[in-house]
């Protein structure tokens, strides 16, 4: 745990971090992939019950869940303090990961095309028409 103080610095460097970031061109996609507390509980007991997924279960995922509220409680103030005009959180539903995947895709390919990224130029002074390779 720490303090509220040392809480709200680290919040003010995220700010800061990413605000130097965004002023020297680079483009900042947050995520926030939400599942409900009720697909939470599906996804555990399913690890449970298959042996293929078991190796993804952990005791302490048990007394984890547990504090569900403290966890939404404390999201919700990392990402109202971090989320700016440069740098924003995107709050996915990801109770589907086909949905989950769609939307963070669709995400990326509009953060892409507003790049609006070009092909580099060919090495200058290399005749392609007549180039052969051996």
């Amino acid at each position: 745990m720490i303090s509220a103080k040392v809480a709200a610095q680290r919040l003010n460097q995220i700010k800061e971090f990413e605000e130097l970031l965004a002023e020297n061109g680079t483009t900042i996609l947050k995520f926030f992939l939400h599942i409900s507390k009720d697909e939470q509980k599906e996804r555990l007991e399913a690890r449970i019950r298959d042996p293929e997924k078991r190796w993804k279960f952990s005791e302490g995922d048990l007394e984890e869940r547990k504090l569900w509220a403290d966890y939404m409680a404390a999201f919700e103030e990392v990402l109202s303090a971090t989320s700016t005009d440069h740098a924003p959180w995107y709050i996915v539903p990801a109770n589907r990961k086909w949905y989950r995947n769609l939307v963070v895709a669709d995400r990326v390919v509009s953060a892409l095309e507003d790049m609006k990224l070009k092909t580099p130029p060919a090495p200058a002074g290399v005749n392609f028409e007549t180039l052969k390779i051996a």
